[in-house]
């Protein structure tokens, strides 16, 4: 286990070296930041001294040199907009994404886990065929516009009326074909509870929780297909197995074969590929916030590549790449836990 964290951190600072590298490497397709933190009317003899005291007219090793030996000491420097540490300004922003992003995997696992096993079961039955082509349609579609949709048929409303309202069942189905809206869409609300720092919580209060609703289905409708795909296909495999027949043969229950034999294996895969897709959510969370307006990383780094605010731009790169280091390192403890053959050093059991 000690070998297996020290070789995770090796990878990880590899990780975090190549991202700062690369991400230092585009800051000059960026735009200029110059022009983004001052006026039209500032004289160029201002702009030059400010580009001279930011360091800007460096060559690009000495600024990677400089950044490099300050982020060791954890100074990631000033963001140009908010003239703050801008690991103050992820942290500010932090809270917001983690919070949708933990909405939505609960989503994904509450729903994907009892209908992918549904449909491994019952994989003839019209309830599973109905989810196949659903989610067939799920994966389609891109995040934002199933953002829009929601918005339009939940927060706006929809007034769908084909059928004669003149008379009772005409009526009827216009009504239950039509949407009021009103859930709310944008931002995270007032209702915040305070839980430590800059970590404001939308899930100690009702009207918090409305505010969760629609970013994070959105959020989840590119991932829950593809669980839903994938523990039916894994469940399948894995109903054929000698063991499965076997216990069968013995006369144990159906619902326990089902439930703590097969689906026990069946998870395995799952979580290995769940890992990967949590670290993706992340980078998803931008369209998202962009939409929804949801105050997170997404949306604050949407928002520094408009102002060329590279040391934020670089910061949040790098805050990212230690989340999907992180969350690949628990993926790969918890796949041990699971399955103790799996030895985590990679030599044999």
């Amino acid at each position: 286990m000690i070998a297996f964290l020290i070789k995770r951190l090796m990878h990880a600072l590899v990780v975090m070296f190549v991202i700062s590298v690369i991400s230092f490497a585009i800051q000059s397709n960026l735009g200029d930041p110059i022009q983004q933190m001052v006026g039209q009317s500032v004289p160029e003899s201002e702009r030059a001294e400010l580009r001279e005291e930011l360091g800007l007219n460096d060559p690009f090793l000495v600024q990677y040199a400089r950044f490099a030996v300050n982020a060791v000491q954890g100074d990631f420097g000033y963001s140009y907009f908010f003239n703050e540490p801008t690991t103050d300004v992820i942290l500010r922003h932090l809270p917001a994404t983690l919070e949708l992003v933990i909405a939505t995997t609960l989503i994904i696992v509450l729903l994907s886990v009892p209908i992918g096993v549904y449909c491994a079961i019952r994989p003839r039955s019209a309830l599973s065929r109905l989810f196949m082509s659903v989610s067939i349609v799920g994966i389609s579609i891109p995040v934002f516009l199933t953002a829009i949709m929601l918005i339009q048929i939940f927060a706006i409303g929809v007034d769908f009326s084909p059928f004669p309202a003149d008379t009772g069942w005409g009526q009827w189905i216009n009504g239950a074909l039509s949407t009021e809206g009103g859930m709310p869409s944008y931002g995270r609300g007032n209702d915040l509870t305070h839980l430590f720092g800059t970590w404001d919580s939308n899930f100690f209060s009702l009207e918090g929780l409305t505010y969760l609703v629609l970013p994070s289905l959105s959020l989840a409708s590119i991932m829950l297909p593809l669980f839903i795909r994938l523990i039916r296909a894994e469940m399948l495999e894995v109903l054929q197995s000698e063991y499965v027949k076997f216990a069968t043969a013995k006369g144990i229950s159906r619902k326990r074969i089902y439930f703590v034999h097969a689906l026990k294996n069946t998870m395995l895969p799952v979580i290995t590929v769940g890992g990967v897709q949590l670290g993706t959510m992340v980078a998803y969370t931008i369209l998202t916030e962009t939409v929804f307006q949801w105050p997170g990383m997404g949306l604050m780094f949407l928002e520094a590549i408009q102002r060329s605010d590279i040391p934020l731009i670089v910061t949040y790169l790098m805050i990212v790449g230690l989340i999907f280091v992180i969350t690949n390192t628990l993926v790969d403890l918890i796949y041990g836990l699971v399955n103790p053959t799996v030895k985590l050093t990679g030599k044999p059991a």
